[in-house]
């Protein structure tokens, strides 16, 4: 009971210090899945209404520790978007223009909006984060091969503080009591988006809006949230008619946290299932899978082996996520834009 309890306010300072001073954002590592959680800019770059829920249990075995949940819905605006947009009633079938052929002599998509909603849930230790944003994106042609997307999200985001679960030698500590637990903030982001059928470049920033966070009125645990940047950027190498690999990497920019970054692989076959790996540094490696069952859904899991300091009280971290593709008029079984 007494290690219990002491890896529990373990999980506690933690979760304030990540407040106070850290990464102030959910970690991903299906993000390779859904850009869109990361880069307003991505929403409605595929031709059908893409609806994307996730759950993501981190250092699963440590009490207190991050559990992350969000739905995400976004999908294409423009009637010259090939042939028309995801929303208008489907074509009756006819060839696909996002073939597997049609990818590789890729064309640039016709000028179209994007719109999407999405909603994030963070919960650590006694604290809970949840972020709900409306986001827009314009698709235009720069060339015959490719696209650039600027995009927007704004919202706003909800900070709470279960002090129920906290158990304190003084009741009255002045660190919480008589302070505002429950909190509405603004929330705004941007993003562009740079594609072609072989590649893509993104940058976005969250938490554009420094806002001021307090849970007492007597001075204490007073924290600012801090811009997060992220550049990101993959590629398509076609290895046989039947196996396709996309290295990627994702960096992050949280000051005053250290300069982070993702490199992941991700081999796909016969654009059915996928394996993949990614490496954090010094943080986690993980292994991930998914498999497109069909037109309608598709599913993804991931892995992570803890490599910091939380090896020793971490069982990894497991995340899934669940894909639909809502009025898919030429039926595709995998995004065509996204990889």
């Amino acid at each position: 009971m007494r290690m219990k309890r002491i890896l529990y306010l373990f999980a506690v300072f933690t979760a304030f210090a990540q407040l106070v001073s850290g990464q102030q954002r959910p970690q991903y590592t299906q993000y390779v899945f859904n850009n869109y959680l990361l880069n307003p800019a991505v929403g409605g770059i595929e031709n059908y209404i893409d609806v994307k829920a996730g759950y993501r249990s981190q250092w699963t075995g440590l009490q207190g520790a991050p559990v992350t949940s969000y739905l995400t819905i976004n999908a294409p605006l423009g009637k010259n978007f090939l042939e028309g947009d995801a929303t208008a009633s489907p074509s009756g079938g006819g060839d696909n223009p996002s073939s597997r052929l049609y990818t590789q002599n890729y064309m640039a998509a016709e000028p179209h909006h994007g719109v999407g909603l999405m909603l994030v849930t963070d919960q650590a230790g006694p604290l809970t984060q949840t972020n709900i944003d409306a986001t827009y994106a314009y698709h235009l042609g720069l060339a015959p091969q490719l696209n650039l997307s600027v995009g927007v999200s704004a919202g706003v985001s909800h900070v709470s503080l279960n002090t129920s679960m906290i158990t304190l030698e003084n009741p009255f500590d002045p660190a919480i009591a008589n302070g505002d637990n429950s909190q509405w903030k603004p929330d705004l982001g941007v993003g562009a988006w740079l594609y072609s059928g072989a590649y893509y470049l993104g940058a976005a920033v969250q938490q554009i809006l420094p806002q001021t966070l307090y849970f007492s009125t007597n001075n204490y645990n007073k924290s600012k949230t801090v811009p997060h940047y992220f550049l990101t950027g993959g590629f398509k190498v076609f290895l046989t008619d039947d196996v396709t690999l996309l290295p990627s990497v994702l960096v992050k920019i949280i000051d005053p946290l250290p300069f982070s970054y993702d490199i992941n692989a991700k081999f796909s076959f016969k654009d059915v299932f996928w394996l993949g790996g990614s490496y954090r540094r010094n943080d986690s490696f993980g292994v991930l899978a998914g498999i497109n069952v069909n037109s309608f859904i598709n599913i993804g899991y991931s892995y992570d082996i803890t490599t910091s300091a939380l090896n020793t009280v971490s069982n990894g971290t497991h995340e899934i996520v669940i894909g639909l593709l809502l009025n898919n008029k030429y039926k595709v079984t995998c995004p065509q834009h996204q990889f």
